[in-house]
């Protein structure tokens, strides 16, 4: 049976949010669906999307279960889960709503969707790496994409000035919205830059990077909701690390007398430490494990 007499089907029999849900795990299944921008699994991914179109509670969905829908409501249903399905586009450009932790941002396919390990380090204010974050004045973001760090950054550091860089003025576009949601455009500074290029001798106390990582053959190889993302923002050269090198490189310059540098790099460890043998990176827990996000102090970068 062809996928759009599913829904065909779908507008004359289902009736409510249950029926929707059920539905709606049933097609992401069948159409072996990949789940990497937000939710694990169908069944979460079809209770989102359910939520977010009938504007109900995202974590109140029991009450509704059995609440029938208008003609109008259940045609909205459908419609995203179909986009999703025939699409492959990723929940978050549908329905423009991205979350990290209790934070939630604007995103459309100019910026990738938030994935960040280091969102879960600024919830604690990267402790105990910083011992007083109230002290910290100054943090750079770079590859801010949708702004989301850079936001997160603000939040964790009260006192800090943030500068938010991104070589897309198409992302930048993006996180001037975030930024404006947050009412942060007095401390979170956008700034279209490659890297370090355009920020001069401004150096700071703490730089945070989720720079591209993807290398060339993961690239090649990415589930067809990748291919909605801006390729800018995911690979980065053959083995993923272009963009690291360059940070690495010029980092110091930019970091104070007692800066640390934090950085992001997928399933790149073992290669970043067999090209840099003689750095020792402090390599920081996060909810996946140790192999994914580091850092360095600026006097390991000299």
């Amino acid at each position: 049976m062809q996928m759009s007499v599913y829904f065909s089907e779908a507008a004359q029999d289902l009736y409510t949010v249950r029926d929707c849900l059920r539905f709606a795990v049933s097609r992401f299944n069948q159409a072996g669906l990949f789940f990497g921008h937000g939710s694990n699994d169908a069944y979460d991914e079809a209770a989102y999307l359910t939520l977010h179109t009938l504007h109900l509670p995202l974590d109140r969905l029991e009450p509704f279960l059995d609440a029938r829908l208008t003609d109008s409501e259940l045609t909205e249903v459908l419609s995203i889960i179909q986009r999703r399905v025939e699409q492959r586009i990723p929940a978050a450009y549908l329905t423009h709503e991205a979350f990290l932790g209790d934070f939630s941002f604007y995103v459309d396919e100019r910026v990738i969707v938030p994935r960040s390990f280091i969102a879960e380090l600024l919830r604690e204010q990267l402790s105990p790496w910083v011992a007083e974050p109230e002290e910290i004045s100054s943090v750079l973001d770079l590859c801010t994409g949708s702004g989301c760090l850079a936001i997160l950054a603000a939040n964790a550091f009260p006192n800090a000035s943030v500068d938010a860089v991104d070589l897309s003025p198409a992302a930048l576009s993006v996180a001037e919205h975030n930024v404006a949601d947050y009412d942060l455009q007095d401390r979170v500074h956008l700034i279209e830059s490659d890297l370090f290029a355009r920020l001069g001798n401004q150096q700071y106390d703490i730089i945070i990077s989720n720079p591209p990582y993807v290398d060339a053959e993961s690239v090649n190889a990415l589930p067809p909701e990748y291919l909605h993302e801006p390729k800018l923002a995911l690979g980065s050269g053959d083995d993923g690390l272009d963009a690291t090198r360059v940070i690495l490189e010029h980092a110091a310059q930019h970091l104070t007398a007692n800066g640390i540098l934090i950085v992001e790099i997928g399933h790149n460890r073992d290669a970043l430490e067999a090209a840099y043998p003689n750095l020792p990176f402090t390599w920081l827990d996060v909810s996946a494990g140790d192999q994914f996000v580091f850092m360095l102090h600026r006097n390991d970068l000299l």
